[in-house]
């Protein structure tokens, strides 16, 4: 078996990590609508990634995407938050230390870019991702900051840089 690659996105991933994150909507139930599965970036996450202290990575594995997770600044607020932005993987990458190994590569960028905190959305289903979050720092809010326009994940989590 292929080891498998992370590295940051490229033009080529767009259609990939778009069907990747699709996908894992529709296998875990999660609403389509107040969510990224209709954000209008899905389907060209390159450009949405490619400004000032933003990245994304890919997981990649026999060329194909498995996964992805990104940093960006945190939409309609003041402060000097980012946001874990998009972080979703396959059946066949998750349980292998993949999503621990994405998020760290993440903070690492976010405190290169001098981000103060870090901020997640998720589903309240989404309890390994969760467990993920808080081993690396993250805390439940009682409610969202700033306004990304997922006003149907109502798990809030945050976590100084």
């Amino acid at each position: 078996m292929n080891t498998p690659i992370i590295r940051l996105i490229e033009k080529k991933d767009n259609p990939q990590i778009a069907k990747v994150i699709r996908s894992v909507f529709e296998d875990m139930d999660i609403p389509k609508t107040g969510t990224a599965y209709e954000d209008k970036a899905l389907d060209s996450m390159f450009e949405a990634y490619d400004k000032d202290r933003a990245c994304y990575f890919v997981v990649e594995l026999n060329g194909t995407v498995i996964g992805g997770a990104g940093i960006a600044k945190l939409d309609n607020y003041e402060g000097n938050v980012c946001e874990l932005q998009k972080m979703y993987f396959l059946p066949e990458a998750r349980g292998k230390g993949l999503g621990a190994t994405m998020i760290k590569m993440c903070l690492v960028k976010a405190r290169e870019f001098n981000f103060e905190q870090c901020y997640i959305e998720t589903m309240p289903n989404m309890t390994a991702a969760q467990k993920l979050y808080k081993s690396v720092g993250f805390e439940f809010l009682d409610g969202p900051l700033g306004d990304t326009g997922h006003h149907s994940c109502p798990v809030h989590m945050l976590m100084k840089l």
